[in-house]
C-alpha cells in the first residue's frame, strides 16, 4: 500500500480508503470482515458519514483494539432523527449526534471532523455564518476533532472551503463523469440518464479547484470515485464504455492534491478489488486511451490529464508532474514560490528534454509536450 499526505493535515493517509456508506445494509460480522481485510492489507482511512445508529456500532466494534491505527473521517451535522438521517446546522442535535459517533466508534476524538454535506451557498451561509461552526471549532480546540474538514459534491462550494482558512481537506466527488459537468447544487444531475452530447474535457471549475488544492495544500479525499458503479457498465456509462475498479482508482489519484479514494465495499473481495491497483500495470491502470477512444464525451485533445501515459521519458522527465507544476504557475500572475521550489526539486526537469517526441506518440489525447517543455523552461528560468 502507498501512503499519501494529506494536505496540510500532515496525516499519511492509505492512497486506497474505506468508505463506509454500505456497511448500513450489512450485520457486524459482514462488516467486521471488510473492515479486517482493509487493515490487512494497509487501509487506513475510514468515512463514516452515516448517522444511523448500528451501522456505527457495528464499525466500532470492528475497529475496536486498533483504533489507533485507523484515521476516520466522521461527518457533523449528520443525525439521527425520528429513524431516518437528518442533515442539519442546529447545535444541539449536531451535538448528540457527534456525541453519540464517539460513543458508538468506542473513541475520545475523530482525526477529521466533517463540515457535513454543503452543497448550496445558502447552506454555506447557515454553516459559516452561525453558530454552528463555532461549535466546530470548539471541537477541535477541545480536541475532539484533530483537523477541520468539509463535503460536497459542488465543486464552488469547495473553493470556498479551500479559500475560508480554517478547512484543511475536503471530501469531493472526483471520477472522469462528473468531471466533465458544470457546477451543481443537485447531486440528481451527476446521476442523470445522459449527458448533453456538447460536454468535453474536464470542467474549467473542477480542474482550478484541484489546482487551488494543490496550491494551497488542502488534501482531498475521493468519493463517488465509481459514479456508484455506474462506470462499470458500458450501458450505463456516459461514454459508452466500461472502466474498471483500476481504472477508476488510478483517474482519482492523478488529479491534483488527491491524496486517498474512498472505495465502498460490501464484501472482502470488494476491497481486494481496489487494493489490486497497487499492484497493477500500467496497461490496466490505463483510462485515457478508453476515454480518447470512447464514442461519446470524450476529453478535449491537447489537455494534460497527468495521466502519466507518456512514460517512459529518455531523459527520465517526470512529464505529468512537470505539467501539473505548469498548470499551477501559469494560473497566477506570478510564479509561487512554493511550486516554482517544487519543480526545482524534481530530479528531471523540462531542460532535460531532448525533445525526441516519444512521449507525443504515446498521449491519447495530443499534448505537444515538446512545446510545453519549453514553455516550462521559459516560465521557471531564473530572474535577476
Amino acid at each position: 500500500m502507498q501512503y499519501r499526505r494529506l494536505g496540510k493535515t500532515n496525516l499519511m493517509v492509505s492512497e486506497i480508503g474505506f468508505g463506509a456508506e454500505w456497511m448500513e445494509r450489512h450485520n457486524y460480522e459482514e462488516c467486521k470482515a471488510a473492515i479486517d481485510r482493509a487493515d490487512e492489507l494497509g487501509i487506513n482511512i475510514l468515512d463514516c458519514w452515516m448517522s444511523e445508529p448500528n451501522v456505527r456500532t457495528n464499525i466500532g466494534k470492528a475497529l475496536a483494539g486498533r483504533r489507533e491505527r485507523w484515521f476516520i473521517q466522521g461527518h457533523i451535522g449528520s443525525t439521527w432523527q425520528d429513524g431516518q438521517y437528518v442533515r442539519t446546522r442546529d447545535v444541539d442535535k449536531c451535538q448528540m449526534a457527534f456525541e453519540d459517533l464517539l460513543t458508538r466508534l468506542q473513541t475520545d476524538y475523530i482525526d477529521l471532523g466533517m463540515i457535513h454535506f454543503i452543497d448550496q451557498e445558502s447552506d454555506w451561509d447557515a454553516a459559516i455564518n452561525g453558530p454552528y461552526i463555532q461549535y466546530v471549532k470548539e471541537l477541535k480546540a477541545s480536541g475532539k476533532i484533530h483537523h477541520i474538514g468539509m463535503s460536497t459534491h459542488n465543486p464552488v462550494m469547495a473553493k470556498r472551503a479551500v479559500e475560508s482558512g480554517f478547512v484543511e481537506m475536503i471530501l469531493f466527488s472526483i471520477n472522469p463523469a462528473f468531471d466533465l459537468l458544470p457546477p451543481t447544487d443537485n447531486l440528481d444531475n451527476y446521476f442523470a440518464e445522459e449527458y448533453q452530447e456538447d460536454l468535453g474535457g474536464i470542467d474549467p471549475v473542477r480542474a482550478e479547484l484541484y489546482k487551488l488544492c494543490e496550491q494551497n495544500d488542502i488534501g482531498i479525499t475521493v468519493m463517488k470515485g465509481y459514479a456508484g458503479g455506474r462506470l462499470f457498465d458500458a450501458k450505463r456509462s456516459p461514454f459508452g464504455v466500461a472502466l474498471t475498479p483500476v481504472q477508476c482508482i488510478h483517474y482519482c489519484l492523478t488529479r491534483p492534491a488527491v491524496a486517498a479514494v474512498m472505495a465502498g465495499y460490501d464484501t472482502p473481495e470488494h476491497v481486494e478489488q481496489a487494493v489490486a491497483y497497487e499492484s497493477a500495470s500500467s496497461e490496466e491502470k490505463d483510462y485515457a486511451s478508453i476515454l480518447a477512444r470512447a464514442p461519446r464525451h470524450t476529453f478535449s485533445q491537447g489537455e494534460c490529464t497527468y495521466c502519466g501515459h507518456c512514460k517512459p521519458c529518455p531523459a527520465e522527465i517526470d512529464i505529468a508532474m512537470v505539467n501539473k507544476y505548469y498548470d499551477l504557475a501559469v494560473m497566477q500572475t506570478e510564479v509561487p514560490a512554493a511550486v516554482k521550489a517544487h519543480y526545482l526539486a524534481l530530479e528531471q526537469r523540462a531542460d532535460a528534454c531532448v525533445g525526441c517526441r516519444s512521449c507525443e506518440s504515446r498521449c491519447p489525447f495530443g499534448v505537444k509536450v515538446a512545446e510545453r517543455m519549453k514553455k516550462t523552461v521559459e516560465l521557471f528560468a531564473p530572474t535577476d
